[in-house]
Parts: C-alpha cells; structure tokens; sequence
C-alpha cells in the first residue's frame, strides 16, 4: 500500500488537458461568438444592477442589498469559469498547470457556496417582509443584512478550503484529461488514482449542508409565505405578494435543479457530458437571467433605471 502511494507520488500529474464545451472545430467558433457575448452582457446586467443600487437612495433597502451582493458575486462567478470556456473553444482542448486548476477550483467552490447562502438569505428577507411586516425593519436592520452576507461569503470560504485541501492532496498519476470546461470537482475526482472515500465523504456532507441545508431554508420560509398569502383578504395583496416572491423562486429552481443534481451525489459521475450541460446552466445561464429575472418585472428599479437615463 505504502509502496503504490509513493509511486503515485512520484508519477503525479503537472498539468491538466482541458477538453473544453466542443471538441468539434466546426461549431466551436460559432460557440466563442455566443458564448463570448454573453459574457459581456452578463457583465453589462450585473455591473449595471450594482451602480443603481449603490447610487440611488430609494433602493437602499435589505432586498436590494442582498441582490447587489447576489449582482458581485455573478460578476466574480462568471469571470471565474468563463474565460477557460472560451480559451477552450478557441484553441481546442488545452492544458491547465495543477495550481492554476486547483486555484480555479478553490475560487469556483467558494462562490457556489456563497450563492446558496445568500439565496436562503434573501427567502428569508422576504419571509420577514411578508409575514412578520411589522417587526421588518428591527428583524432586517442593516446590521443583521451585513451580518448575512458576511457569513456567506465567509461559509463559502471555509467550505472551499476544506474541500480543495482534500482534492488537492490526492495523487493523479495519469491520465490528465478533464472531459469539462473548467476545473470542477467531479471530473478531477474521476482522474485520482488514490482511495477517494474521504474526498467524496467531504464533498457529500459540504453538500448536504450547504445546498440541501440552504434549500430546506428557502423552502421553509416560501412554504410559510404560502401559507400567509392564501389567507390574505383581498386578491390584489395576495397577487403583490406572490409577485415580489415570483422572481426569487425562478431563480433558486433554476439553480438547485442543476447544482444538486451534480454535487449531491457521493460517487463520481459518469456522464460528464450531461454533467457540462448542466454546467452551462448554473454557470452561465443562472448569472446572466438573474439580473434580468429580479428586475423585469421589479417597478422601483425600472423607475431608477429610467431616472438616470434621463439624467445622462
């Protein structure tokens, strides 16, 4: 046994080749150009969504804090795995030196795990707005909103340092190609050549506690909204309140859907063609609807955004 480890050591991996979204040249380039315009439209959205939030007093309010935190972290999200997309479908599959990947990899688990936890802090947002209305500004005061976000972005680093300690540790002694776009957790756990019980044991329970123990959170508190909208008097509250939940609960089904398919799960995934797909959904998709999904229908933003259209 002693002798394998150290073999495996000496025969570790310096690079990984990255297959990328296509390996067909014919589509790749048509790939680039859509993938590289929503790229900047992403952006665009979420650049926009932070300068109106911070510049206009009228929309410094929990919900909009939150969001605005929500907008940053897609920006930081999207730059995180869409450059190596789009390298990928430039040059073809392409190699990754082993700390780049891990670097990646540290970044990426920190800002899904932030994402989730600012989603249940925003359901929560709009539990205490809708059910408990008269205690909102003391429940939600801004020292209660700052203290959520830190602790999101704080719980995803402390799950990102735990998570790439153990995937890092492993021994990858060949071969080296990652059938995926970026460096992501299940593609390199397919390549190690070392026992992974401990690493998918870590990667399990941070799942369960932070997307299954978000979710349970936002489920909850829409399951109490719920039940306080259907008793509302009159048809035109119960409609407000459900339209400013609507947008929120888009968001999150899109999210999980995808994210709890590939990360709640204790063994490697097979089907990493599937698993790319899904990829493109929470890491591309999910970044670029949101600003569009909160704000479409969103009547306080639409006035400040047309307030400083006029102004400019």
């Amino acid at each position: 046994m002693e002798r394998d480890v150290e073999l495996a050591n000496m025969t570790r991996v310096q690079q990984f080749v990255l297959l990328g979204l296509s390996t067909r040249p014919d589509i790749r380039d048509a790939l680039f150009v859509v993938f590289l315009a929503l790229y900047l439209l992403t952006l665009l959205e979420n650049s926009l969504i932070i300068y109106l939030i911070g510049s206009h007093r009228e929309l410094h309010k929990p919900m909009y804090f939150f969001l605005g935190n929500l907008s940053c972290l897609e920006m930081c999200y999207v730059s995180v795995t869409m450059p190596s997309l789009l390298v990928g479908l430039w040059t073809g599959p392409y190699h990754v030196p082993f700390t780049a990947c891990m670097t990646q990899l540290f970044f990426f688990i920190v800002l899904i795990c932030t994402e989730c936890t600012l989603l249940a802090s925003m359901a929560y947002d709009r539990y205490v707005a809708i059910c408990r209305p008269l205690h909102y500004s003391l429940l939600m005061r801004p020292q209660v909103c700052q203290a959520l976000a830190l602790s999101s972005w704080l719980g995803g680093l402390v799950v990102s340092v735990a998570k790439t300690t153990c995937i890092a540790s492993l021994s990858y002694c060949g071969p080296n190609v990652l059938n995926q776009f970026f460096c992501d957790v299940s593609p390199l756990l397919n390549l190690s050549c070392t026992h992974v019980a401990l690493t998918e044991l870590v990667d399990f329970i941070s799942a369960i506690v932070i997307f299954c123990g978000t979710l349970l959170v936002s489920l909850a508190s829409y399951a109490a909204i719920g039940v306080t909208v259907l008793h509302m008097p009159s048809a035109a509250a119960r409609h407000k309140a459900f339209s400013t939940c609507a947008s929120h609960l888009v968001v999150v089904g899109i999210f999980y859907s995808a994210a709890l398919f590939i990360y709640c799960r204790p063994s490697r995934i097979k089907s990493m063609d599937l698993n790319k797909v899904l990829s493109v959904i929470y890491t591309v998709v999910t970044p670029l609807c949101n600003p569009i999904i909160y704000c479409l229908r969103n009547k306080e933003v639409h006035a400040v955004l047309l307030k400083s259209l006029k102004c400019s």
